[in-house]
């Protein structure tokens, strides 16, 4: 599976901007999990928010309703649209998408794009 997030730029603080992620290759329509996570220099990555196939949207504690993911089923694509921005959302994002093995039972093989700067000017 390949991932390709699009969309990165500069806003400035209480602005609102749009992520896009397509996934492709052989496995992309096996992907039950698809979302986002983000890091920041020093920082671990953490959870932005993910879409896991007929569960809850789990979000980042520090969301706080200003995001909102979303995919797309049928062309294999995440969407984060985030609202409200904060100088400290400044980050790199990363699409993150996870695909179940068919030979192991349990086992899962988890995919990571290239990831895209955003950045939160104040």
């Amino acid at each position: 599976v390949q991932l390709q997030a699009s969309g990165g730029g500069l806003v400035q603080a209480g602005g609102s901007h749009t992520l896009s992620c397509a996934a492709s290759g052989d496995d992309s329509s096996r992907i039950s999990t698809m979302g986002w996570y983000r890091q920041t220099p020093g920082k671990q990555r953490e959870l932005v928010a993910i879409v896991p196939d007929g569960k809850t949207i789990d979000y980042g504690d520090f969301v706080e309703g200003r995001f909102t993911v979303s995919r797309d089923y049928a062309r294999n694509m995440v969407y984060l649209q985030m609202n409200s921005l904060k100088p400290e959302d400044t980050a790199v994002y990363y699409c993150y998408a996870v695909v179940k093995s068919l030979v192991v039972l349990g086992h899962e093989y988890k995919y990571w794009g290239q990831g895209t700067l955003v950045t939160v000017s104040s």
